[in-house]
């Protein structure tokens, strides 16, 4: 099994809230909210149940998740 994340520095507060920010901007979720913690809310729809992911690591975890998702499905539409 590969590593979560190969990367050498940690993952940041602002990576997080960019990729949040993006995923958000292009409909693959419907919210995402960094609380004082460290920890981040996070929503797919708005009716689906909120989330808390334990700091910014895991929002750039999800964010591939959702982007392979994104493009497995795209891909069987073309």
């Amino acid at each position: 099994m590969s590593p979560r994340d190969p990367r050498r520095a940690p993952v940041t507060a602002a990576e997080a809230s960019a990729w949040a920010d993006t995923l958000v901007h292009h409909g693959l979720l419907h919210a995402a909210v960094p609380v004082p913690t460290g920890q981040w809310l996070v929503q797919r729809t708005p009716t689906a149940p909120v989330r808390v992911l334990a700091g910014p690591a895991d929002v750039l975890h999800l964010a591939a998740q959702l982007q392979a998702h994104a493009r497995t499905r795209g891909s069987r539409i073309r």
